[in-house]
């Protein structure tokens, strides 16, 4: 009966696949001791098209340099460097406006502001 189990667990560490190389650190690698916010073309490596941060596991990055890319891109995202969301692509990609778009390119928000 153990014999059967341990068909299992083989069969399972098949199916995983993989080198079993993790990716070095970009930050390490080039010896950078602090992640620069404003370096904004080096921060949309870390973020989705989307805008979500990327795990560590898919750019590679240590656990000290994620915690400081996190922070780098939260505050070139509040200065206006890097967006929060990216664009609305629907399933056929084409870009999607949203209504709010619509509204501010007639004029505001359904009512003239101008005439209190």
């Amino acid at each position: 009966m153990a014999k059967q189990s341990s068909k299992r667990t083989d069969k399972r560490r098949d199916k995983k696949g993989g080198t079993g190389r993790r990716k070095s650190c970009p930050y390490c690698k080039d010896k950078v001791e602090h992640v620069d916010w404003r370096d904004t073309a080096t921060l949309r490596k870390f973020v989705s098209d989307r805008g979500k941060l990327r795990s560590r596991r898919m750019t590679g990055a240590c656990r000290h340099h994620q915690s400081e890319i996190a922070l780098a891109v939260k505050q070139a995202r509040e200065l206006a460097l890097l967006p929060y969301v990216g664009e609305h692509v629907d399933v056929e990609g084409r870009l999607v406006r949203s209504e709010r778009d619509d509204r501010e390119e007639r004029g505001g928000r359904g009512r003239d502001r101008d005439s209190r």
